[in-house]
């Protein structure tokens, strides 16, 4: 046999072809380096920017998916809205609970070779919830989706904050989170319109394959940067993280609503449209659609509207303030059930929620370059903990009433669920209302800190 050593226990070189494959699978796992700020900007947006956008795009479609799925769920598997919710929110339990360690091996390894093997484990957990017969089978393989799909985001922000100059990563995370959007809207119509020729197990492979193609990519393609020096773990790294000033002021505005944003807007913005608005299964696909839609358009937005901020004297924070406001104002219109504007309130739910994601430039901006893995991670370890709270504890209050004989839960149930988000994040804004007029108004961003 080719390459075989003889009994003697004699070592002889491998054959130049064995050494070939050899070199080229150890080269196609390290990568080609290349030195931040050196490479063109079309190398970036074709080898880092799109392998993890695509990425990112996974990610939110799976996560959302649910909302229109729901009805298809819960009569395979009887479901209740309190098991629909759990199911659900399995996805951000799992995302919570993988953070810390993907943020640690993120910074130690690089998001390349970190990203592809996590994308195979959410190949693995999708296609299982595609073979899932029951409740038990359904969760447990939803939440090894989540954990494969656990560092897509952050691997994303770690890539682009590389690659990316300081002063344009409000923009190309806006892009990003766009990328995001688009993920989620076609978990809306286009999943709608798949479900009237296929049977949703078919979708869930046909993902599965998008899982390990997209892997595939971010390894041939995405460039690594020179090996830093491992550093050895330190608990108060994370400590440092958490007690960080611009990392405890954004969490406090806006964690919580967030938190709401993800929770809500990945299951229960659906079940409202049919339950209090009425409509039918084809119109809610569209009002979604319309709706994730709003969410790449908001997230473009955000991230010029920051920088066009910050030319006129205004940090990040002061324009998060003003978006988490708008936020729970049109909150406040949707626990009044104001029948009028119902569709519009849904897809403003999902436009002026984008504001949420900023939150994640402005830890990006004012942690050190080695830290930015873990800083984003700390601050996903609370946003998926609480959207798991979030949509989960949604649910519960739901089911607190009794649905009539069409399974729709009254207005009343969906005043109540709304109203305690909004009380859940009335603190947050006042606080920071509060502390913004007794310090004074902030020129830039980085003065925050």
């Amino acid at each position: 046999m080719s390459g075989a050593q003889p009994q003697d226990g004699t070592a002889y070189p491998l054959p130049v072809s064995e050494r070939a494959a050899s070199g080229l699978a150890r080269a196609v796992w390290r990568g080609r380096q290349h030195v931040p700020g050196q490479l063109p900007g079309a190398a970036v947006l074709c080898l880092v920017f799109i392998p993890y956008a695509l990425g990112h795009y996974l990610s939110c479609l799976l996560r959302t998916v649910n909302a229109i799925l729901a009805p298809q769920l819960m009569a395979a598997a009887g479901l209740s809205p309190a098991e629909l919710g759990l199911l659900t929110s399995a996805y951000f339990l799992a995302f919570a609970l993988a953070q810390l360690p993907v943020g640690l091996v993120l910074d130690r390894y690089g998001p390349r070779r970190v990203q592809c093997a996590m994308l195979l484990v959410a190949a693995l957990g999708t296609l299982a919830f595609a073979g899932s017969g029951t409740f038990a089978q359904m969760l447990a393989a939803r939440t090894l989706m989540g954990l494969g799909l656990a560092g897509c985001f952050m691997a994303a922000v770690k890539a682009v904050s590389t690659w990316i100059s300081p002063a344009r990563l409000p923009s190309v995370q806006g892009y990003l989170i766009a990328a995001g959007g688009l993920g989620a809207a076609s978990a809306t119509l286009p999943v709608r319109l798949f479900l009237q020729y296929a049977d949703w197990r078919w979708m869930f492979i046909l993902l599965a394959l998008g899982c390990v193609v997209v892997g595939a990519l971010i390894l041939l393609l995405a460039p690594t940067p020179p090996a830093a020096p491992p550093k050895r773990f330190d608990r108060r790294v994370l400590v440092d993280v958490y007690r960080h000033p611009a990392f405890r002021e954004t969490a406090g505005l806006v964690l919580i609503p967030h938190t709401v944003f993800f929770g809500v807007q990945g299951l229960w913005i659906g079940r409202w449209l049919t339950d209090v608005g009425r409509y039918p299964e084809q119109s809610v696909a569209w009002l979604l659609y319309l709706g994730m839609a709003a969410v790449i358009f908001g997230a473009i937005s955000v991230g010029m509207v920051t920088e066009w901020a910050a030319k006129r004297g205004y940090d990040a924070i002061t324009v998060a303030g003003v978006g988490v406001a708008l936020f729970i104002a049109v909150q406040c219109a949707i626990a009044l059930n104001w029948q009028p504007g119902i569709a519009q309130l849904a897809v403003a739910f999902t436009l002026v929620g984008t504001i949420t994601g900023i939150e994640y430039t402005i830890v990006a901006q004012a942690m050190p370059p080695a830290l930015t893995g873990r800083a984003s991670t700390c601050l996903n370890l609370l946003i998926f903990a609480g959207a798991f709270l979030v949509q989960a504890g949604f649910g519960q209050v739901v089911g607190l009433w009794q649905p009539d004989s069409a399974n729709r839960y009254p207005p009343v149930a969906y005043s109540a669920a709304f109203g305690a988000l909004v009380l859940l994040q009335l603190p947050g804004l006042a606080w920071f209302a509060w502390r913004r007029r007794r310090v004074g108004p902030r020129n830039t961003v980085e003065s925050a800190f």
